[in-house]
């Protein structure tokens, strides 16, 4: 009798430690970019904090706000832009943490004479709705004092595409210019089918910065998981920011499966970087200028301090003796 019961604890004690130890599974949200590489290696490092990370990649940051309200999402790698737009229209996030700075260029077809933006006046600009670029295009066209519209009849037409399409559209002189992210701006360069306009970055905006976003329920329900997710992706930026040689490899071959060649991920992130951080006034300027330029259509600009929650990335990277 004796014998079975200790029997029967051991058996209880197997599956209790069992059951605690079973992973828990965080749903993330991520764009196919050069700089948004360090989030997609969370999922690689992600058992070392007792997780698992289940990647899905969309064509552009306002699809995955769609995926977040139906509850698939937890946590998304998102333009400020995209995430400022979705807040805006309701969707339950907070920003947590930034990723990324820069990644972004406007670049004219090289048999063009297109040397700076006031030279787009009269022509065709390729750019994908929701992301940074296109407010970046839109505060780099209002510095120069030029009007703009997706319709005829301004000093400049803006067509709509995703970003997969827009490197397709200005080498078959569909466009003019357009305004990309990395590496696909890069690449439009380093074929010989585009040239370097500006890196738009001296307008208000500065560098954009890319952000984390968390739902409000892990946020506020699953406290403890949510931390860990703030510790791996801390883990996974540092990594890539000391070891740049594994960075390229994991995205030239992982993320992209070949498709870049050394130099256009090197020229990509010679203009764009990893980080951690995002402020309260970069988030509110961001929204503010997204209102003022019509960009996401906002009613309302919303307030940075109303949803940007910083402690577990202060919090984590304290944790980890990073400055």
């Amino acid at each position: 009798m004796k014998s079975s019961k200790s029997i029967l604890m051991a058996c209880a004690l197997f599956f209790s430690i069992g059951a605690q130890a079973a992973p828990d599974v965080v749903r993330l949200g991520n764009l196919k970019f050069a700089h948004y590489g360090a989030v997609s290696y969370m999922k690689e490092i992600a058992s070392k904090y007792n997780l698992v990370i289940e990647e899905r990649v969309f064509a552009k940051g306002l699809d995955i706000l769609p995926a977040t309200i139906a509850g698939e999402i937890d946590i998304a790698a998102s333009a400020l832009d995209a995430a400022v737009a979705g807040r805006a229209n309701g969707v339950p996030i907070y920003v947590v943490a930034g990723f990324a700075k820069g990644g972004a260029r406007i670049v004219g077809r090289s048999d063009l004479n297109i040397k700076s933006v006031a030279d787009l006046k009269g022509k065709k600009v390729g750019v994908a709705r929701g992301g940074a670029q296109e407010l970046l295009l839109a505060a780099e066209l209002s510095k120069n004092n030029l009007t703009w519209s997706d319709q005829p009849g301004k000093d400049v037409q803006i067509f709509f595409m995703p970003f997969a399409d827009l490197n397709q559209a200005l080498m078959q002189k569909n466009i003019d210019a357009m305004c990309q992210s990395e590496p696909q701006s890069s690449q439009a360069i380093n074929k010989g089918y585009g040239v370097e306009v500006v890196k738009p970055y001296d307008t208000p905006i500065g560098e954009p910065v890319r952000v984390l976003v968390m739902t409000e329920k892990m946020y506020n329900e699953k406290r403890d998981v949510a931390e860990r997710v703030l510790k791996l992706f801390v883990e996974a930026s540092k990594t890539f920011q000391d070891n740049p040689k594994l960075a390229e490899k994991y995205v030239r071959e992982q993320m992209f499966k070949n498709q870049i060649s050394h130099e256009d991920y090197q020229d990509a992130m010679s203009n764009a970087s990893f980080t951690y951080d995002v402020s309260l006034e970069h988030v509110q300027v961001t929204a503010d200028l997204m209102k003022k330029y019509g960009v996401g259509k906002l009613a309302v600009a919303p307030v940075a301090k109303d949803w940007v929650r910083l402690d577990l990335l202060d919090k984590a990277k304290k944790e980890m003796k990073i400055k």
